[in-house]
C-alpha cells in the first residue's frame, strides 16, 4: 500500500478526525507512502472525492472520522478490488470496534494500513444504499433523526438525550417482516439488522453479529413500556438484553420491513424510508484490519 487516499471527516468527533489525519499522514508519509487527502464540502462532495480516488486506481482508499465517513468510503469501494481503512476518530467509532481498530492511535491505525491484513467484509444492501454495522428501523432510528437535529450537547451525551425525548413519546409500531420469505406480523419498538453487532458508541444491539459468517442478525424489540425499556436499554452495552422475553432474534440473509412513518438509519446516516429489504452480500468490501475479523 504505498498510495493512500485519505478520506477526511474534519468535523468528526468534535474535529478530532483533522489532528488525526495529519497524524495519520505524517506516519504514512514517514513510512514511504504517498498520501493524498480528499477534504470534501459536504457528504456528496465527500463520497464523489472518494469514487474518483477508487476510479483511479489508488491503492487504498482510507476514512479518518466516524461511521458516516467509513460508510462512504464503504460506498465507494463496494464491488471492487480497493482496500478501505480506518483511522477512528469519530464519536460512536462502532467500525472500529467490528474491524478490531477501536481505541487506536492515529499513528497505530496508519500502521494497519501498510502492514495490516486485507480481508473480505460483508456488508448490507438495500437498493441502491450500502451499509455495514447496523440498520436501525424504529425507536433506535428516531433516536438517530433526533440527534441529527440537535446542535447541543456533543458526543454520546447528545445520543443519550434523544433517547430520553424519544422514550416520552413511546409507541409500539405495527410491522411487516419477511424473513428469508418467511411473513411476520408482529408488534414492535425496535427491529435493528446487524451486519455487525453494535450501533450508537457500543450499543451491542446484535450481540453475535459477524460481518463474515454471510448472514444479518436480526433484533426485534416487542411492545414494552418506556419505564421497562429504561431498564433494559442499559443491558444492551453487554448484550444481555437479547435474554428479556421481549426480545426476538433471527438470522438471515435477506429481510423486509414495512411500518409506517419511519426512516431507517444506516451506519448513524438515514438511508431511506420504510419499506425497504436489506440482503446480506457475503465479501461485498475489502478491509484493512490488524487481523483476521470474526
Amino acid at each position: 500500500m504505498r498510495d493512500i487516499s485519505l478520506l477526511v471527516n474534519p468535523t468528526s468527533g468534535k474535529g478530532r478526525a483533522r489532528e488525526a489525519a495529519r497524524r495519520a499522514a505524517e506516519r504514512l508519509r514517514h513510512d514511504g507512502a504517498s498520501v493524498t487527502e480528499l477534504v470534501g464540502t459536504d457528504a456528496t462532495h465527500a463520497a464523489r472525492l472518494a469514487a474518483q480516488a477508487v476510479a483511479s486506481g489508488t491503492d487504498a482508499l482510507v476514512a479518518c472520522g466516524g461511521d458516516g465517513i467509513m460508510n462512504l468510503a464503504l460506498r465507494a469501494a463496494v464491488g471492487t478490488a480497493t482496500p478501505i481503512g480506518l483511522i477512528p476518530a469519530g464519536t460512536g467509532n462502532d467500525y472500529a470496534r467490528m474491524l478490531g481498530l477501536y481505541g487506536s492511535e492515529p499513528e497505530g491505525a496508519a500502521r494497519v494500513v501498510l502492514a495490516g491484513v486485507v480481508t473480505a467484509i460483508d456488508a448490507g444492501r438495500c437498493g441502491e444504499q450500502w451499509f455495514g454495522t447496523v440498520l436501525s428501523c424504529g425507536f433506535d432510528a428516531k433516536v438517530n433523526e433526533r440527534t441529527n437535529r440537535m446542535s447541543w450537547p456533543r458526543g454520546k451525551w447528545r445520543y443519550n438525550l434523544a433517547v430520553v425525548a424519544e422514550l416520552a413519546k413511546l409507541r409500539p409500531l405495527d410491522y411487516r417482516l419477511e424473513i428469508d420469505g418467511e411473513s411476520w406480523e408482529t408488534s414492535a419498538v425496535l427491529v435493528a439488522i446487524g451486519n455487525g453487532p453494535s450501533y450508537g458508541g457500543g450499543m451491542r444491539i446484535c450481540p453475535d453479529a459477524s460481518c463474515v459468517d454471510g448472514w444479518f442478525d436480526v433484533t426485534v424489540i416487542g411492545p414494552v413500556a418506556a419505564r421497562r425499556l429504561i431498564r433494559l436499554l442499559p443491558t444492551v452495552y453487554d448484550g444481555r438484553h437479547v435474554e428479556y422475553p421481549q426480545v426476538t432474534t433471527f438470522r438471515a440473509g435477506r429481510v423486509s420491513v414495512a411500518t409506517p412513518g419511519v426512516t431507517a438509519y444506516g451506519d448513524g446516516e438515514p438511508l431511506a424510508p420504510l419499506p425497504l429489504t436489506a440482503e446480506c452480500v457475503p465479501g461485498a468490501v475489502n478491509v484493512l484490519v490488524p487481523s483476521e475479523p470474526r
